[in-house]
């Protein structure tokens, strides 16, 4: 009785998720409901989304250069060696490497993930922070890629692969973040070998064919009773051996130098690729996920001066305070610089 009302309670809950970027399969009996994704309810979540990605890109393509928008449209990723002037990006590499911060990390399998918040602090440490920050090109291809124009959250990120005897990174299998258009972005610090875990996409992969559209639908009907709890999250992941099916070419891997910028729509298929020895990659990351069913591009107060730099801490501030309900996967590690252990 008591489990019947509060499934009565939750409904309008659950049901007002339907026109948000909610994503699990677990958490939402609406949206893992097999009845209704056989009806269509995944489908339709996924080709909305995506017109109205569609739309704001759109309306923002004026901010990236054309080059920059057709290789996009082609792969899913715009790529961008030597992207900062070589006397800024020593000034910023030397000052972030040397720098030393608040740090939260995350273990997933064998690998740590640490970040530090790109901050007031930090931001008054390494004054060559603020180039990057004011770059247009930066500016505009991080909005173009998310589909809407607000400040991404960003981060000073270091990769710290096998460092525990436990299975594989699980971020090292290709996957889609969500069911809709987001944006990812790394501006690599230090060479990034074969050999150091960098980062792969499938090329092509974020564009909605009705192959990818029918692979969604599918997936939508299993998901939830499959031994693949990331996947269950929503995060789907695909198999190598299943591109081909889609039409899609295999990964490439980004091994490439410092000083290269990746921006990335992350509905595309990505991973880590796996280091056969202990390897450390660091680099800034920055990352945009808004409601993908808003209309439009704009109207964001979370991006105004003086509130968007202040973003990441009062996040982790908020998952610590609420933390017995949400849980809070990235534990404080102390005062550290990007390097160390």
């Amino acid at each position: 009785m008591a489990g019947s009302i509060l499934r009565s309670l939750l409904a309008p809950w659950w049901a007002a998720q339907l026109l948000t970027g909610a994503k699990s399969f677990l958490d939402n009996p609406l949206i893992g409901s097999e009845a209704l994704n056989r009806r269509g309810l995944h489908r339709w979540r996924v080709a909305t989304a995506r017109r109205l990605a569609e739309r704001r890109r759109a309306a923002l393509a004026g901010q990236v250069v054309a080059e920059d928008r057709e290789a996009f449209e082609r792969d899913g990723f715009v790529i961008k060696r030597d992207f900062l002037p070589p006397d800024s990006f020593v000034a910023l590499r030397d000052g972030l490497l040397d720098w030393s911060g608040p740090a939260r990390e995350m273990v997933q399998g064998d690998t740590i993930t640490r970040r530090y918040a790109v901050d007031p602090e930090l931001i008054r440490a390494v004054p060559a922070m603020k180039a990057l920050l004011r770059d247009p090109r930066w500016q505009g291809l991080a909005r173009y890629v998310a589909s809407f124009d607000v400040e991404p959250l960003l981060y000073v990120q270091s990769i710290l692969s096998r460092r525990h005897d436990a299975p594989p990174d699980p971020q090292t299998r290709l996957h889609a973040d969500t069911f809709h258009p987001t944006m990812k972005a790394w501006l690599f610090l230090q060479d990034v070998g074969p050999a150091d875990g960098p980062f792969s996409y499938v090329p092509g992969s974020h564009r909605l064919t009705p192959e990818r559209l029918a692979w969604e639908e599918k997936r939508s009907l299993t998901v939830g009773r499959e031994q693949d709890y990331l996947s269950a999250r929503g995060s789907f992941r695909v198999d190598e051996a299943e591109l081909a099916g889609l039409g899609l070419p295999p990964a490439k891997a980004f091994a490439v130098p410092a000083n290269t910028l990746v921006v990335a729509d992350t509905y595309g298929f990505h991973a880590r690729t796996i280091s056969d020895r202990p390897t450390t990659r660091i680099e800034l990351f920055a990352y945009s996920r808004r409601n993908p069913f808003l209309p439009l591009a704009g109207l964001d107060p979370w991006s105004l001066p003086g509130i968007a730099e202040r973003r990441v801490p009062l996040l982790w501030l908020t998952h610590d305070i609420y933390r017995r309900w949400i849980g809070q996967p990235w534990a404080k590690a102390g005062r550290k610089r990007p390097g160390d252990e």
